[in-house]
């Protein structure tokens, strides 16, 4: 079997009339998160049916997307991909890419991100790898090993390298995570120019500008440049999200509303990220003491026939946001039973997650939604320190840490509020966003015995 190299130069054993065209675009759509990356996944399996390299992938991106039922089709690809490579030799890196989709079907994704970290750093021009490490420790809220793995590969990718936009924006991500701000808003904008369809470098500058509470500038980067993520994948709705913030910080409801309605949950999707920016953001509008109207029914009803996955405690915990907010009381036992069940077994690296910080943090979640706030405090507070680890970015678990905050207040603990109030404003620049200054008033205004003067939901 000859070996043939791709687009970044690393070898495959696709066949002499594979489409290797179809495989090179198949990366490059998934470093850009792009709608099409499938199609050219299918293309070259379609073109090689003896090349098992794009099984893998599929695999792995099966397991990427949360779902208990794609379990299984992972698995599947798993076996199959084995079966062909007794059929051809392969090469050490495609039996790595093998090895690491078995030791997450395992239930062991940091093994898996482990072993695809060292196959990078003996070839660190392989993009593919690199973005999967990306993802793989994005999901387990490894910060500080997205931005070692990405700072080990820049020197062997140049401009020249085809990749080299995407790893910008990855570096971007990762400095944002790891608090370097100013760092990560100008390696972002260097990726955009030469990527100027990354969304994940795009949305890594929209990131700064949230933590560092700079609205104006997030609204300046962020219109006008639609087209930066239109091609994507659910990703764009995620984006979306993100003007959607920035203009609830600005106290601009309707326009909150309008991005909700028409491109956030324009499509009805039940992909878990897609139920967490819904999730997430009525959330924090009925925080802030804002009707959503009937907007928590069709994520309820949704998220309800997700009880049983236990893929993700990232997942789970938006899925319980939405159950609460639709008022699923059934549906809410019904989760934290197969979470504690979870957390009971420790059979697997999530299973642990699941024990600590997930179980006390979704305890947390319906002891709020039922109004016991002095028992949301205790276990939304004791999960907090944690919170990292089940995945995601600091503006996607700060839902999390306003109910905590809120729970504290609400509850008549005043100074574990302030307490939580200013360790959440020293992670972000030190600089206070209007949930912050909104609750630091009303904080001083109850020591005095003033009423509230942000509305409670009606239960």
């Amino acid at each position: 079997m000859t070996t043939r190299y791709d687009i970044f130069d690393c070898p495959v054993t696709l066949a002499a009339d594979g489409d290797l065209e179809a495989w090179n675009a198949m990366q490059l759509g998934f470093l850009a998160h792009a709608a099409v990356t499938p199609d050219h996944l299918a293309a070259t399996m379609a073109s090689d049916d003896d090349f098992a390299l794009p099984l893998v992938c599929k695999g792995l991106f099966c397991l990427l997307l949360g779902r208990k039922e794609l379990n299984d089709v992972a698995q599947q690809a798993e076996r199959d991909a084995r079966e062909l490579v007794k059929r051809r030799s392969v090469t050490t890196r495609e039996q790595v890419f093998l090895q690491a989709l078995s030791d997450w079907n395992a239930g062991f994704p940091k093994r898996a991100g482990d072993r695809l970290e060292r196959l990078l750093a003996a070839n660190p021009t392989d993009a593919l790898a690199m973005k999967l490490v990306q993802a793989v420790r994005f999901v387990l809220g490894d910060a500080v090993g997205m931005r070692q793995s990405i700072e080990s590969v820049l020197e062997g990718i140049g401009q020249d390298h085809a990749a080299y936009g995407y790893a910008l924006g990855c570096h971007a991500f990762s400095l944002e995570e790891t608090g370097e701000y100013a760092l990560a808003e100008r390696i972002g904008r260097q990726g955009v120019i030469h990527s100027p369809n990354d969304a994940w470098g795009l949305h890594a500058v929209a990131h700064v500008y949230d933590m560092t509470n700079n609205i104006d500038a997030g609204l300046e980067w962020l219109t006008g440049r639609t087209e930066a993520w239109a091609h994507c994948n659910n990703f764009r709705y995620h984006v979306w999200w993100h003007l959607a913030l920035m203009h609830l910080d600005r106290g601009e409801i309707e326009a909150v509303f309008a991005l909700y309605d028409q491109n956030i949950r324009h499509d009805k999707t039940d992909d878990y990220r897609d139920i967490s920016n819904a999730a997430s953001l009525l959330s924090r509008l009925e925080l802030d003491g804002i009707s959503v109207d009937n907007r928590w029914e069709e994520l309820a009803e949704l998220s309800q026939h997700r009880t049983d996955d236990g893929c993700l405690a990232f997942a789970d915990l938006h899925y319980m946001l939405a159950l609460i907010g639709g008022k699923r009381k059934a549906a809410v036992g019904s989760l934290l039973a197969r979470m504690r069940k979870d957390a009971a077994t420790e059979a697997s690296e999530m299973d642990a997650i699941f024990k600590h910080p997930g179980l006390s943090a979704a305890e947390g979640l319906e002891a709020f939604g039922e109004g016991n706030y002095v028992t949301a405090l205790r276990h939304l507070a004791g999960a907090r320190d944690a919170m990292q680890t089940v995945g995601g970015s600091h503006a996607q678990r700060d839902v999390f840490e306003r109910l905590t905050i809120e729970s504290a207040i609400r509850g008549g603990y005043l100074d574990a509020a302030e307490r939580f109030l200013l360790g959440r404003t020293e992670r972000r620049a030190g600089k206070m966003d209007r949930f912050a200054t909104t609750r630091m008033d009303e904080l001083a205004e109850l020591r005095l015995g003033v009423s509230r003067s942000v509305t409670i939901p009606a239960e």
